[in-house]
């Protein structure tokens, strides 16, 4: 069974630049591992930092500066969220790679996360997908902040998904699909940032 929630699209990572890493359980789960999501959204910006600079088009070299730092600092905290988030919830009774994969396309940035998570979560995940896209983003993440403030337990607040939408101006996709034997479900999460809005930035 597959379910999709927000704006999902089907990311063809052979169409434009792309990076994907695969983060696969070993004798320490993924969450254990992360320490690494630091170096890893690191080297995820960097890369992307170096082949967004043939895509600029303005002969004012301070403001080109000023995207570059821009979609690096972006891509670093997009992909932390992820990487977070995936590590976060993995089911680790599966041998199942997470990947978080980037794609660079003429006119946006697209990210892409697939993990499993355990079948109690899944109910929990969707419902508070309905809630963010029934409500008005700001408004939901100013009372997930004070709500924040006054429990210890921030592991479900989805303060980060709201802050890309708040801050960065992304469109958020979900896709939920059922898998037998054994049967577990796997989440695609699709962020698409413009890259249009990095040229606001200066």
């Amino acid at each position: 069974m597959i379910q999709t929630f927000g704006e999902f699209i089907e990311i063809q990572p052979q169409q434009g630049e792309y990076l994907t890493i695969g983060f696969s359980p070993s004798n320490r789960s993924l969450k254990d591992k992360w320490e690494n999501n630091g170096l890893s959204a690191d080297f995820i910006a960097e890369y992307f930092k170096v082949f967004f600079i043939g895509n600029l088009y303005s002969n004012n070299q301070h403001k080109e500066e000023i995207i570059i730092s821009n979609i690096k600092d972006t891509v670093k905290y997009i992909s932390n969220e992820l990487l977070e988030n995936a590590m976060k919830f993995q089911n680790d009774s599966l041998h199942f790679t997470a990947k978080v994969g980037l794609s660079l396309y003429e006119d946006k940035l697209a990210f892409c996360v697939t993990n499993c998570i355990d079948e109690q979560q899944v109910e929990l995940f969707q419902d508070f997908i309905k809630k963010l896209l029934g409500s008005d983003p700001q408004e939901l993440y100013f009372k997930t902040m004070r709500n924040n403030a006054l429990t210890s337990d921030n592991n479900r607040s989805g303060l980060g998904l709201l802050s890309m939408i708040c801050d960065y101006s992304v469109k958020l996709g979900w896709k939920f699909e059922t898998i037998q034997a054994p049967l577990t479900t796997v989440v695609t999460t699709v962020v698409l940032l413009e890259i249009c809005e990095f040229r606001k930035w200066k």
